[in-house]
């Protein structure tokens, strides 16, 4: 039975089918066997140095290395590599990323002040609060005499 009538018989791909053959053929039913699909960066690497220096279509690096994903795997590290670097093979973080955490800032140490200062500085804010007093009665008094001259003065009438 060929890949094309085995893919309308169990309505799967072709090329899932042929990549399967081809892993069996080269690594026996290891190779069938369910693999971690997680790689390590020097490990894309080193896939990408041997698929370059012996000529290897990215089917053909597949099937050699028994990775999953077929060859749109290959084909994202060699594009991710030739952009980036090794930094780009790095395999990423995936989820949802911790909060991010501030660090408290630290204290300030405060200032050491002497009895003396401190009464000192009671004593100005005790004269200050004698003056605003002061000020705040003399204006309630003002209102009132202002008050007191508008309405004991004649009202005209507009004609």
């Amino acid at each position: 039975m060929g890949y094309r009538a085995l893919s309308a018989k169990y309505q799967v791909g072709k090329t899932s089918i042929q990549q399967w053959v081809a892993s069996y053929r080269q690594h026996g039913d290891a190779g069938l066997r369910k693999k971690c699909s997680h790689y390590s960066d020097e490990f894309k690497l080193s896939v990408l140095q041997r698929m370059w220096q012996e000529a290897l279509t990215y089917s053909q690096a597949v099937a050699l290395f028994d990775l999953r994903g077929g060859a749109a795997v290959v084909s994202t590290w060699e594009r991710l590599y030739h952009k980036g670097g090794l930094g780009a093979l790095k395999p990423k973080r995936r989820g949802r990323p911790k909060s991010m955490t501030h660090p408290k800032p630290a204290k300030l140490p405060k200032p050491q002040v002497t009895k003396s200062e401190e009464v000192r500085s009671l004593e100005a804010l005790q004269k200050e609060n004698e003056l605003l007093r002061a000020e705040v009665a003399y204006l309630k008094k003002l209102d009132a005499l202002v008050r007191a001259a508008q309405q004991a003065a004649p009202k005209k009438r507009k004609p």
